[in-house]
């Protein structure tokens, strides 16, 4: 199949009119689990009610939730009907969703709004990077990937700040307000150039496994979030986490069986035949999964240390900066040390930082916080040295010919990884009577996580790719 010719070239007006679209999910829809829990909590006097803390932390779970399930087949979608369609329907989604959130009353319609903000960021993450690989090429293409990276990473970095900036001043619902403003903005940007499609694809779109995939996914966050009111052994409980658990098995023999039927499937189960590619995507699942910690830190910052959310925001600035700062340097360590030394170091670095935060029973707070700042500042620092390496030997182990598949089950595992580790570490946190143990559990989990992902590339990925000639 031969790839798309392009016939209209890219300029600096739609890289920025991208970068604002993909800012919308990870640096304004983000800010909510990464530090406005506390906040909203107070705003709908819930703050004692488990039950309904329970469905907020639900709510703050299910947008990276929806986006993990859905993205593999937005991309899909979008690349059969349409890549700037998909973008305009995620704008619109994201602006719905956002409205729904800042005038939520309560959390049930705070969920509906987060579900659709997790689809639209679903609908624009596939489309506009397709869209960049479309309108550019040669160094005018790797420049414009790299500001798209600089949106999601340096997005993620800056969600708390954002928050610490804006909260205090127009409350947390003026976030969301502006996110509508933003996200219109960034598509009034991108506006002009011809529509972009992939080559036609005879095959179907695997409408079985996707409803299946979905439906189990917020069976088991629903049960993470909901277990400690429901109760571990009510037919509630039992009763989703029995669903999730079915469900994921029958996708995994629906997936199997697809192929022979000439079906797309949404997850190419074969790929995970090579090493590299399951040891790197399974740390980089383990390795989103630590997002839990800056959700965890944040709100026992905000419900432990009383700090509020400005004094937060000024400690995450050790984050956003070494994440930045790593960001065109990992290209380079990859070139001189290979994929799986820096994979060692960048999931050393951060779990030692996650373990920095953990020290909860400090109670100096100035020593606390300057913990967590060096925390932050290695959080951050590792994941920027583990990024690139990662990304490379996973697409590197898969066939040429399913280069494509592999990138997109890669970055399933990012978002599906992310969504699963902040339900978990809020269900720990939330676990926990005393403030300080509740801090020091959800972030320990989080420190697991990282030395399950230690495992998973010590023996997992060859050894030869310590040194792969890059």
């Amino acid at each position: 199949m031969k790839s798309e010719k392009i016939t209209y070239q890219g300029s600096g007006r739609l890289i920025f009119g991208i970068v604002l679209l993909v800012l919308t999910f990870w640096m304004f829809a983000q800010s909510m689990q990464a530090a406005l829990l506390p906040v909203i909590a107070r705003d709908f006097n819930i703050t004692n009610n488990p039950a309904k803390m329970d469905l907020l932390n639900f709510a703050a779970s299910i947008t990276p939730l929806f986006s993990a399930a859905c993205i593999v087949a937005a991309g899909a979608l979008a690349d059969r009907f349409g890549r700037m369609r998909f973008s305009f329907i995620g704008v619109v989604l994201s602006v719905a969703g956002s409205a729904i959130v800042a005038l939520a009353p309560d959390t049930a319609i705070l969920i509906i709004g987060r579900g659709l903000q997790g689809i639209s960021a679903a609908c624009i993450m596939p489309s506009t990077i397709a869209l960049m690989k479309t309108w550019f090429e040669g160094k005018k293409q790797a420049t414009a990937l790299t500001w798209w990276s600089v949106g999601s990473w340096g997005g993620s970095g800056f969600c708390v700040i954002l928050a610490g900036l804006i909260e205090p001043a127009l409350g947390w619902r003026a976030i969301f307000w502006i996110n509508a403003g933003v996200s219109i903005l960034g598509l009034l940007l991108i506006l002009g150039p011809p529509e972009s499609k992939a080559p036609v694809n005879d095959k179907k779109f695997d409408t079985c496994g996707t409803t299946i995939f979905i439906a189990s996914l917020i069976c088991l966050v629903l049960a993470v979030s909901k277990g400690r009111s429901w109760g571990y052994g009510d037919i509630k409980f039992l009763t989703t986490t029995g669903l999730s658990i079915v469900g994921l098995i029958s996708f995994y023999f629906v997936e199997k069986s697809l192929p022979v039927k000439g079906i797309i499937q949404l997850v190419d189960f074969s790929l995970f035949k090579s090493r590299g590619y399951l040891g790197a995507t399974l740390s980089n699942f383990l390795l989103n999964a630590i997002a839990g910690a800056m959700v965890i830190v944040n709100t026992y910052m905000l419900e432990g240390r009383g700090l509020s959310t400005g004094d937060v925001a000024t400690m995450t600035i050790t984050y956003a900066a070494a994440v930045l700062l790593l960001l065109p340097v990992g290209q380079k360590i990859l070139f001189i040390f290979g994929g799986r030394l820096p994979m060692i170091a960048g999931t050393v670095i951060t779990s030692v930082g996650v373990m920095l935060m953990s020290m909860t029973s400090i109670e100096d707070l100035m020593m606390y916080k300057m913990l967590v700042m060096v925390g932050y500042a290695m959080f951050g620092l590792g994941l920027g040295i583990y990024a690139t390496p990662s990304t490379y030997i996973a697409v590197s182990s898969a066939p040429q010919e399913k280069a494509a598949a592999a990138a997109g089950i890669y970055k399933l595992a990012s978002s599906l990884g992310g969504a699963i580790g902040v339900a978990l570490s809020l269900a720990v946190y939330s676990a926990f009577g005393n403030i300080n143990t509740a801090g020091a559990a959800g972030l320990w989990l989080n420190v697991s996580f990282g030395l399950l992902a230690l495992l998973s590339i010590l023996f997992i990925i060859p050894g030869k790719q310590d040194k792969t000639a890059v």
